[in-house]
């Protein structure tokens, strides 16, 4: 007999929702989501299936956790005019936003940050991996002193 282990929460994630379990059972509400980081294809700024997923796993930490707020930030690749990817990441950092609201989150615990691509998350070039949204957890206090 053989046993496959996953240690990876994305691909857990994405066999639960390929199989239709629903992923907020499997983890628990009270922890955070390990996955603070979410890509996005070419020109694209809605979630995928998988993410939101995972999405709605940090919306349920927030609820539990009335405390702490979040600051998204959106990112784009280098590819375009600066304007441009300014205005995608923008609408990437909407989408997530909306989300959170949707899931219950108060849109006042939530603060966005649009950078385009003047913040790469690796060498420029490697465009995919700099098509992203970033969540970082603030305290209240944190919020209150920006």
């Amino acid at each position: 007999m053989t046993v496959l282990v996953l240690d990876n929460p994305e691909l857990i994630a994405k066999a639960a929702v390929a199989s239709g379990f629903n992923t907020a059972d499997l983890f628990n509400e009270t922890q955070r989501p390990h996955r603070m980081r979410f890509h996005y294809g070419f020109n694209k700024h809605a979630l995928e299936s998988s993410d939101t997923a995972i999405m709605r796993q940090h919306a349920a930490y927030m609820k539990q956790h009335p405390s702490v707020g979040v600051r998204i930030h959106g990112h784009s690749d280098n590819f375009g005019a600066e304007d441009y990817n300014r205005f995608l990441s923008r609408q990437r950092t909407n989408a997530v936003v909306r989300f959170l609201v949707q899931e219950g989150v108060p849109e006042s615990r939530i603060l966005v940050a649009s950078w385009g691509s003047i913040r790469p998350f690796t060498t420029p070039d490697d465009r995919a991996a700099n098509r992203r949204v970033e969540i970082e957890y603030l305290t209240s206090d944190m919020a209150k002193a920006l």
